[in-house]
């Protein structure tokens, strides 16, 4: 748990001082951030190769925006937003990709025989999230797939603690009704 800590501690120095505009510790700031940026962007995307493209998007938008962290809320609420949005930026990326490539949709729904349950539900979830609304979206994200308490999502949404809640609740209900084939 101490090590837990020490970390945490030292991903937030790391993060104001470049802020600051402190070049190294950007660098170390993103050495150490890495793993986590992967592994938030695998649990969105389930091909590991389109996970470290959103990956690498996700340093490239913290490195680009290091500059606009205040601080305000922690450091890693920040990585959880940034990465939940380039993952699903990402997936939208590559869906048209698909679709111009072959001039066709993808399937609504993943074959199962080429494509695994773990595979399918989170391309399920994929395109819900895309159907429901930016901010339900982002809410539901953050809060279920990234794991992150009500009070991170509020502080990285930056709204209150209540309205969060209501987009979790509000994103789910829309989700399962896409999910449901109801909406």
């Amino acid at each position: 748990m101490d090590q837990l800590v020490e970390r945490t501690d030292e991903v937030e120095r790391l993060a104001a001082a470049a802020a600051g505009g402190d070049a190294r510790a950007l660098d170390e700031l993103l050495v150490h951030v890495r793993p986590d940026a992967l592994r938030i962007c695998a649990r969105f995307l389930p091909c590991a190769e389109d996970a470290e493209e959103a990956c690498q998007d996700t340093l490239l938008a913290l490195a680009s925006g290091i500059g606009r962290f205040e601080g305000r809320s922690a450091f890693r609420t920040w990585l959880y937003r940034v990465a939940a949005n380039r993952s699903r930026s990402t997936y939208q990326a590559l869906r048209r990709r698909f679709e111009a490539e072959n001039a066709v949709p993808p399937p609504d729904r993943p074959d199962p025989r080429r494509t695994s349950v773990v595979a399918g539900t989170r391309l399920d979830l994929l395109d819900g999230l895309s159907a429901i609304g930016a901010a339900h979206a982002e809410a539901v994200a953050l809060r279920d797939v990234a794991g992150m308490p009500y009070a991170e999502v509020a502080a990285a949404l930056g709204v209150p603690e209540g309205t969060a809640k209501s987009r979790v609740h509000e994103g789910r209900r829309r989700l399962r009704a896409r999910l449901d084939g109801d909406g």
